[in-house]
């Protein structure tokens, strides 16, 4: 999955311009800029890439959430509903607008179970927050329907899910809003950023002055604008904007190596029996950056995750023992243990979490074994790993 495998000649020519013009910072400072505005430039391929009318680049996929909670007027007291199967950073963004994580059970597809949704949607409860883990995608149509039933916001987490489609819509542009990451290990990085996406003008509008301190952004003179609201810095750099541009141009190339090296390594393992693959709904289309399957319990899965190690089989998860993607270890959260202090309403939003089980998802994600398709593989390596992979996996059931 990394761009970063790939760095090469296009990277370097467009963060030379912007160190030859000497303009790392995306607003402002327009008669030294000799017309590259590599953020801008970035925006707008990237409309393009995800099909969206609306773009604002911020400082990391965790930004992104925050910023696109926020834009659609996300905040106190509000209740997110969000998957035990993600990363801290989901949690972590909406706790940060001082509004409450609801957490719910995943169901075979890895993301959001629809039913389970629903059945937590209270009074509180302002938006829905499906995460495209690994590169594939929820039942989409089910999740819309139950927004749209509510009359709740459908926010996107597509980090991992970039070049993911769901009836040929790009993963990211189903939602009201789509966020993505552009750290060191997404598809294609800009070292760090991300990005918010939406086709509607007023969270575009809200985005674009909230991810920097308010401003308006109207005219060319900097100094003479105006805030019409409060925000924070979440800004991009020039620098890492100019690395993300290079990529995004690569990103078909890059879409074709995962999709090459994925269907070699399911092709080896479809032999093996007791292998069962993730759940990708009709119309889905994953974008080949991980390659998820089940093995009938936790210890065999164990066992195999054990043997992959081992034997030199690196980058596969077996996230069940994993504190930073799913909710057994999330000690931090459920005790709530904070540097900051936290409002007495966001501690009793979150005390549910003192006594509920989610043995829905513990049956998924104790069988799963995530495996990272890397860009940098040559094929007849990604033969012989397939090959390694199924001779490990029968040789511990």
């Amino acid at each position: 999955m990394p761009g970063f495998e790939l760095f090469g000649d296009d990277e370097r020519k467009e963060v030379n311009d912007v160190l030859d013009n000497g303009v790392l910072m995306r607003y402002g400072f327009d008669g030294m800029r000799n017309g590259h505005w590599k953020a801008k430039a970035l925006e707008s391929k990237l409309k393009n890439t995800f099909q969206s009318q609306y773009v604002q680049l911020v400082s990391s996929g965790t930004a992104a959430v925050s910023v696109a909670l926020a834009s659609a007027g996300v905040g106190a007291g509000d209740e997110v509903i969000m998957p035990t199967f993600t990363f801290v950073a989901s949690f972590e963004a909406i706790m940060m607008l001082g509004a409450i994580p609801v957490l719910v059970d995943i169901d075979s597809t890895l993301a959001l179970d629809p039913k389970a949704v629903e059945s937590a949607i209270t009074e509180k409860t302002k938006a829905v927050m499906v995460v495209q883990m690994c590169g594939s995608m929820g039942d989409m149509v089910a999740l819309q329907n139950v927004c749209n039933k509510h009359n709740l916001l459908l926010i996107e987490d597509a980090c991992q899910a970039i070049g993911g489609l769901y009836n040929g819509k790009p993963l990211g542009s189903i939602g009201d809003l789509g966020c993505f990451s552009f750290d060191f290990v997404k598809t294609i990085t800009c070292g760090e950023g991300g990005a918010v996406i939406t086709n509607n003008e007023t969270y575009y509008t809200n985005a674009d002055h909230y991810s920097d301190h308010g401003h308006d952004h109207v005219g060319n003179d900097r100094g003479a604008e105006t805030h019409p609201f409060l925000g924070y810095n979440f800004r991009i750099s020039e620098l890492h904007a100019a690395v993300g541009l290079a990529q995004v141009k690569r990103l078909p190339e890059f879409l074709g190596i995962q999709k090459r090296n994925f269907s070699i390594i399911r092709e080896a393992l479809s032999d093996v029996p007791e292998v069962e693959f993730r759940t990708v709904p009709e119309g889905g289309v994953e974008s080949c950056a991980f390659l998820n399957f089940f093995l009938p319990d936790l210890e065999s899965a164990r066992r195999v995750s054990k043997a992959f190690k081992t034997n030199g089989i690196d980058a596969c998860f077996h996230y069940y023992d994993n504190n930073w993607h799913y909710i057994r270890e999330w000690d931090h959260l459920k005790k709530i243990k904070s540097l900051f202090p936290i409002s007495q309403e966001v501690k009793d939003g979150l005390s549910y979490l003192k006594q509920k089980t989610y043995e829905q998802s513990d049956a998924f994600i104790a069988r799963n074994i995530s495996c990272l398709i890397k860009l940098s593989w040559t094929e007849d390596e990604v033969k012989t790993r397939a090959h390694k992979m199924a001779e490990l996996i029968k040789a511990n059931l």
